[in-house]
């Protein structure tokens, strides 16, 4: 056992880590790119990504395949980091932002747009954005008793996530002639997006990556606990609103093309963390590259188990998910 913490605390060890997740990233992407209805030769994708040939391998894997494996990874990256960010800051391994109310508070201001107002659908980004925003800002105003406990912005955030909820299920019922183009939303999926919504969440990813990754060893000392951190000149409940806003920013980005998709941000932090160490400069890269992984397999599987009928993916997650949440929960 000790031996085993000495390892994972190597320098070494973590860039092995990250360099052989970056080798499954590129086998995830292979193999997106390979199966389907139309099986592609490996060398055949690089030839057709590179050279417009008019062949139908080229027509599927330019319109279809390469745009979802890339909007799969660019997902998977936002959701695992925006659920490494809330472990960090609420130093609890359950955190995740479809189980605090983020997700949720981003889904239903999503949703208002997707089914009351569909005409401004192009808002749907903005919206949710606002919505995790407002549904973290709720969060922070219900659990603030004389400064911030993590017990109670966990119980909290369980709350407010019922609640909006609620209110889905509410607008669902209330316009139940628009629910067919909302339940894929509410499921969580890629069929059918390609490169708009690439383009779309590919800014919110890269700002998200460059902030986390520059701010790391801020949530590396407030990890430590308040008195650590206030003790080293930290401001605390600026630091943790900061990476909460951070957090709901990434989570927000991902709903807004995807719907509600869980269990990533449980997930992927945590098993970095049991592999690595709680070392945030080494876990955010590490983090972004298995939860973008684990959502190109994911759905890839989605796609093709049922072919030609399609699973959407936050379906996927759910089968992978719940257990593992019940793991932790029995583990803690």
């Amino acid at each position: 056992m000790q031996e085993d913490i000495l390892l994972r605390d190597r320098k070494g060890f973590k860039i092995g880590v990250i360099i052989l997740l970056i080798i499954f990233l590129f086998i995830a992407f292979l193999v997106g790119n390979i199966k389907g209805t139309l099986k592609v030769e490996p060398k055949r994708i690089f030839e057709v990504i590179m050279t417009d040939d008019g062949s139908p391998e080229r027509m599927v894997i330019w319109n279809i395949r390469l745009p979802r494996m890339i909007l799969a990874a660019l997902v998977g990256t936002n959701l695992a980091l925006s659920g490494a960010i809330l472990q960090g800051v609420m130093k609890n391994p359950l955190a995740d932002p479809s189980i605090i109310g983020i997700s949720s508070g981003a889904g239903l201001f999503g949703i208002v747009v997707l089914v009351v107002f569909p005409q401004y659908i192009g808002l749907v980004p903005i919206a949710a954005f606002i919505g995790a925003m407002f549904a973290a800002f709720l969060i922070y105003i219900l659990s603030w008793k004389g400064g911030i406990q993590t017990t109670r912005i966990i119980l909290a955030g369980v709350a407010v996530s019922a609640l909006f909820g609620a209110g889905i299920s509410g607008i669902l019922v209330f316009y139940s002639d628009r629910v067919h183009g909302a339940l894929t939303f509410m499921n969580g999926s890629l069929s059918s997006r390609s490169w708009p919504e690439v383009w779309t969440i590919l800014p919110y990813t890269i700002a998200g990556f460059i902030l986390v990754n520059v701010f790391a060893e801020k949530l590396n000392i407030l990890v430590l606990g308040d008195d650590v951190a206030r003790g080293v000149g930290l401001n605390v409940e600026a630091t943790r609103l900061g990476f909460t806003a951070l957090a709901a920013f990434l989570a927000a980005s991902a709903v807004s093309v995807v719907g509600l998709l869980g269990f990533v941000g449980l997930i992927v932090p945590h098993s970095i963390r049991l592999i690595m160490g709680n070392d945030y400069k080494y876990m955010f890269p590490a983090t972004a590259l298995l939860g973008s992984v684990l959502l190109m397999f994911s759905d890839t599987f989605a796609r093709t188990f049922l072919s030609p009928t399609e699973i959407p993916v936050g379906i996927v997650m759910a089968v992978v998910g719940a257990p593992f949440f019940l793991f932790l929960l029995r583990r803690e």
